[in-house]
């Protein structure tokens, strides 16, 4: 759903959604990836491996199938939570709020019910770096899954969300319930492959601390720096006026914190590398026994019930009917979030003064997306006083119906870009582009140089056009076959000024395409007409 897209040529294509319903969709997949492909493969891996190596049988099978379901249905709903404070419809943020909430119930039942597995083998988890790994992890899946809940209270979002904190969040899990779970299985496969025993317990014990320092090491920089950054971006001084207005005074507070941060980064990929050569000497210790001869008994007919079988024991040996019912368990969330974004047209007020991108504009939003410019600066202005102040006027569902795709941003690097339009003069941000400490010292930001050098590939402007008016974009029919004339004529004014500052530039060049973008962000309501799209109404 999430990749549904009308292609340009082989190499671009454009989401069918904009704005305000492809920030939803995206995130509803955004999260659910994590769901489907992070949280519940590796939950039945727990639930396999963990009393494998405990030598325990599950603490309790019926616990597993109530986690089971309820994550399934639950987890789909969650995913807005990514987009508090946002234009996102506030019905739609409620949801993703409570449902998150709900979800340490079955989370926590399954840290629960794995580590309650281990009763009676806590002895075994001091001698055994297999069951450190899985215990480690299942804690951090355990802390992930009680913090995120906590993140999607709009009071703790407010502090942590384009913050340093959520790449804590992250990475707890990520680091600590994937990654050990992970190599944890394989310190207790991998032998039984190929019959033959760990290459080094003290090896696996290694990898073990100091992949563990590691996460300790990347993580609480990470929770130090991100709650350091809001509090100095809403820091106000007793006058009333922003006490850290230079956004760049946050990102260079925090430099020793990232610095930190990368000594756990690295300690934790050297963990990585001891274990995988661990691993790869106990398979030269051993030996692959291809065609292993096994006995089974005759297959028994099993389409008939047992005495005393639950409904959901037959369930599980119906593979088609056991799919059917999980994927109606988590269509519901999605089918009720996303189809009134997109049918009920309040959920989207429209902004008459808001205009489809220029040719020129369009482009350079492309240069924009492929840079990565995206992944560090946020256009979203939340409604808090902090960020109107520092910002401008907040951002409004209406701006962004012609965003194909969103581009709100998770994360603040760099400032919001949101109101960026004619903030700077053209010669400004040509400067910044080709080397960023010359404008902003000590700015971190790389420079972009070739941008400055670069000729912009105009031949496909005109498909870039008949694409995007194929999904509602009121470029006026024909515009395609001019939109070029329409490129070079705003690119040799921008050109014009930026000479007229001394800039040895030329109107081909990509640069020019990028600056017309960043001049066009948030002008729209300010009552300042965008540059003239023909017959556009």
């Amino acid at each position: 759903v999430n990749s549904i897209e009308i292609p340009v040529n082989l190499y671009k294509s454009y989401s069918m959604y904009a704005g305000v319903p492809d920030a939803l969709v995206q995130w509803w997949y955004g999260h659910n990836a994590v769901a489907f492909f992070l949280t519940t493969p590796f939950l039945g891996l727990m639930y396999y491996f963990l009393p494998k190596a405990a030598n325990r049988p599950v603490f309790s099978y019926k616990l597993s199938i109530v986690h089971f379901w309820s994550l399934i249905f639950i987890y789909i709903w969650a995913g807005p939570h990514h987009l508090l404070y946002t234009s996102l419809p506030d019905w739609a943020q409620s949801l993703g709020t409570v449902f998150s909430i709900m979800l340490i119930a079955p989370s926590w039942g399954g840290m629960i019910n794995g580590l309650l597995t281990l009763r009676g083998a806590w002895d075994k988890v001091r001698e055994d770096p297999i069951l450190k790994f899985m215990v480690v992890a299942v804690t951090a899946y355990g802390m992930a899954t009680f913090e995120g809940p906590m993140l999607s209270l709009k009071n703790v979002n407010a502090i942590a969300h384009y913050t340093d904190w959520i790449v804590a969040h992250v990475h707890v899990g990520a680091l600590g319930w994937n990654g050990f779970l992970t190599f944890g299985m394989l310190y207790w496969l991998i032998p039984r492959i190929f019959k033959t025993n760990l290459y080094s317990k003290k090896l696996a014990n290694v990898h073990f601390w100091i992949g563990t320092l590691g996460i300790v090491f990347y993580a609480v920089p990470m929770y130090w720096s991100g709650i350091t950054q809001s509090l100095m971006w809403k820091q106000f001084t007793p006058e009333g006026i922003l006490q850290y207005p230079n956004f760049l005074e946050t990102v260079t507070n925090l430099i020793p914190l990232y610095a930190i941060r990368s000594i756990g980064g690295t300690m934790y990929f050297v963990g990585v590398i001891i274990g995988v050569y661990n691993l790869i000497k106990t398979v030269k210790l051993g030996k692959l026994e291809a065609d292993e001869p096994a006995e089974a008994p005759a297959r028994a007919a099993i389409n008939l019930p047992e005495a005393g079988e639950t409904k959901h024991r037959w369930l599980e040996r119906k593979p088609v009917q056991f799919a059917l019912v999980a994927t109606v368990m988590v269509l519901i969330g999605g089918i009720i979030e996303i189809i009134p974004t997109f049918l009920v047209k309040s959920n989207v007020p429209t902004i008459p003064s808001v205009k489809p991108y220029t040719p020129l504009e369009l482009q350079g939003r492309d240069l924009y997306i492929r840079e990565g410019c995206n992944n560090c600066h946020s256009q979203m202005v939340r409604p808090f006083r902090s960020e109107t102040e520092r910002y401008g006027e907040y951002s409004k569902a209406g701006e962004f119906v012609y965003d194909h795709p969103f581009l709100w941003g998770s994360k603040r690097t760099g400032p919001d870009l949101h109101r960026e339009g004619k903030k700077y003069p053209n010669i400004w941000h040509y400067l910044h582009m080709q080397d960023p400490a010359q404008i902003s010292p000590g700015s971190l930001m790389p420079s972009y140089a070739w941008m400055l050098e670069n000729d912009l590939d105009i031949s496909t402007t005109e498909s870039k056009i008949n694409a995007l008016r194929s999904i509602g974009v009121p470029y006026p029919e024909g515009f395609g076959l001019i939109a070029n004339d329409d490129l070079m004529k705003q690119a040799n004014e921008i050109t014009a000024d930026l000479q007229k500052n001394g800039a040895p530039v030329t109107p081909e060049k990509e640069i020019v395409a990028l600056i017309a973008y960043l001049q066009r962000l948030g002008v729209d309501i300010k009552g300042e007409m965008p540059a003239d799209v023909k017959g556009v109404k």
